[in-house]
């Protein structure tokens, strides 16, 4: 088997990505398919983390939007982000995949709270952690979650699986003529005001020098060839590699 170029990663999930073709809720199919993109990076020995979104069951802006409190309507994405993540556990474990679920909002009954030392801890011993609830502050998107736990847990790489084969130079799937980067940096991307992350988390990412790779999760082959060191996606990085 050939070797993994990362130890340690953090895949990001859009909750949009898990509805599949519909406009909201969770595709059976899909969670399966990426269920097992999940698994073939943990075949390969790499130590797993992922966090998901909840933009498929709610969106706080959105809903702050018509009309609701966006403190409120924040918290009410957290949780959805929890759903999401109880969903992606229980395919995994039906792959016999070990997982455990942190959430930063405590919820005994449902999943471990966050603990960085016991998050990395189940890492080391082959689990995939399945971070929900965001931050557990309002504000907060779990594009930035995904970059702060990244951080924490010391991941190689972030990897945000999208709908798209990555960052273009506008929308794709209005404009077919829309031109693909395979490399960018973080101050690029703000520059540009590309649509991949928002700003807190593209800062904090390029800050703290951290490496993300953008790429469609909707082939789930994608995943390993992204281990395996291929050139799928946008890379995006702090800096320009020297040639």
């Amino acid at each position: 088997m050939s070797e993994a170029k990362y130890q340690r990663v953090l895949l990001k999930i859009s909750g949009e990505v898990l509805a599949g073709d519909q406009h909201y809720g969770i595709d059976p199919k899909t969670l399966d398919a990426i269920a097992e993109g999940v698994k073939t990076v943990v075949d390969l020995g790499v130590q797993t983390a992922v966090v998901i979104g909840g933009g498929n069951i709610f969106r706080g802006i959105a809903g702050s939007a018509s009309g609701m409190e966006r403190t409120s309507a924040d918290y009410m994405g957290m949780l959805a982000t929890v759903l999401n993540a109880l969903a992606l556990q229980n395919v995994l474990e039906r792959k016999k995949i070990e997982t455990r679920v942190q959430s930063a909002i405590e919820m005994k009954s449902l999943a471990e709270g966050y603990i960085r030392r016991k998050a990395i801890r189940h890492l080391e011993k082959g689990r995939v952690v399945i971070f929900g609830g965001g931050t557990g502050n309002p504000y907060f998107s779990t594009d930035t979650a995904a970059v702060l736990r990244a951080m924490e847990i010391g991941a190689n790489v972030i990897l945000k699986g999208t709908k798209v084969d990555g960052v273009f130079d506008r929308d794709p799937v209005r404009y077919p003529d829309a031109v693909l980067f395979d490399r960018l940096t973080f101050f690029e991307v703000i520059e540009k005001q590309l649509e991949i992350m928002d700003s807190t988390a593209m800062t904090l990412a390029m800050d703290n020098n951290l490496t993300l790779i953008v790429f469609n999760i909707k082939d789930t082959a994608n995943i390993k060839r992204v281990l395996l060191g291929e050139q799928v996606g946008t890379r995006i990085t702090a800096t320009r590699p020297v040639e």
